[in-house]
Parts: structure tokens; C-alpha cells; sequence
């Protein structure tokens, strides 16, 4: 798969479209390519911080691994996905990699969720998967990804499903889908939705 392609460090386009910068909090949910959250924590130097939230032990390892490669600090938590053991509001960015186009629709909702729920108002989610393929490369690629998901737009109307907004498809590069959702003010939300809550 194109996301498992070796990261060349800073130049990686992943680590190009996240726009981080020194201080920056990001979280990566998943363990995708363990190397990513790595190259991401050298980005936000010690001034920032750098987590990884994967659903078992199993992943946790090559992301730690990843991280004492590269001489940087990642903090790893093992936990469901849906409820990421982070305080509310802490990350400037929520990086998501290969990971909701596979996953089962009630999943895909707590996971976003989760990620809402972390990022600080105005922090952006960056969904990262591969690009749809056709014809007969559609059939050999063995993703398994859910057949409702692509049907029903992929990432966008995904993230604007779980209330992030603006939403939009940032690039399509190298066999990558870069898509990007942020967390709106809740002071920005209609009357009659600010009065529901």
C-alpha cells in the first residue's frame, strides 16, 4: 500500500500536509506506519507533543520502537479508539492514517468522535488513505475497505457527519488521499443548536 511507502523524513508529503510546526500537540490514532508519529514528533521538537493512541499492545511496540530510532519522545496510550485518554481539547492536530475506510460504520463514528473530542477548538483532523483506484487495480489491492464507506464520499462526509467544519479534500498526490475537517466554536452554531445542547 502506498501509505507503508518508506519515509524519506521531513520532505514526506504526509508529514508536509500536516502543517505542524515547533509546539504544536499532535495525536496520530492508529499505528498506519509507526515511522509517521516519529517524524511527526521531531517536527514539534520539545516545545510540543507527540501521542499515539493504537487499541492494543500490538501496535504500540514498533511506534515506540519508531520513536528511540529517531532519539524523540512519543507518548503511546493503548485504549479503545472512541475514548482516547487524553484531555478534552489538548491537540492541535489529530492525524489518522489508513484507518477509517476499513473499519466497521459504528467504529468509524467513535473514532472521529474521539478525535472531535481531543482537539482543541479550531484544531484540524487529517485523515490520510489511500487514493480510490479503478478497474482491475481496484481488485488486486486486497484493502478490505467497508463497501458503504466509498459509496457514500469516503472521508468528507464522514468528518461532517461527526460535526467537523469546514471539511474538505486537501490533495490526491502519490496514491494519497489527504482529507482535512476542523472543530468548529461552538459559539459559531446556530441558535436552535446552541439552545439543544
Amino acid at each position: 500500500m502506498a501509505i507503508f511507502k518508506k519515509l524519506k523524513g521531513d520532505n514526506d508529503l504526509r508529514v508536509s500536509m500536516t502543517g505542524l510546526r515547533l509546539g504544536d500537540k499532535v495525536l496520530q490514532i492508529g499505528s498506519g506506519d509507526p515511522r509517521l508519529i516519529a517524524i511527526l514528533a521531531a517536527k514539534v521538537g520539545i516545545n510540543g507533543q507527540a501521542s499515539a493512541l493504537v487499541p492494543d499492545d500490538g501496535g504500540a511496540g514498533p511506534i515506540r520502537g519508531a520513536a528511540e530510532a529517531r532519539g524523540v519522545l512519543v507518548d503511546v496510550k493503548v485504549a479503545p479508539l472512541r475514548t482516547p485518554p487524553f484531555a478534552q481539547g489538548w491537540f492541535d492536530l489529530v492525524v489518522i492514517p489508513e484507518l477509517i475506510g476499513a473499519m466497521r460504520p459504528h467504529e468509524r463514528v467513535g473514532t472521529l468522535q474521539g478525535a472531535r473530542q481531543v482537539l482543541r477548538v479550531g484544531g484540524r483532523c487529517l485523515v490520510i488513505e489511500a487514493a480510490p483506484r479503478g478497474g482491475l487495480g481496484a481488485l488486486f489491492s486486497g484493502r478490505a475497505l467497508d463497501p458503504h464507506y466509498r459509496s457514500q464520499g469516503g472521508a468528507e462526509p464522514a468528518l461532517r457527519a461527526e460535526g467537523f467544519k469546514p471539511v474538505r479534500t486537501l490533495a490526491e498526490r502519490q496514491g494519497l488521499l489527504f482529507t482535512e475537517g476542523m472543530k468548529p466554536d461552538p459559539q459559531d452554531a446556530p441558535d436552535a443548536v446552541r439552545g439543544a445542547r
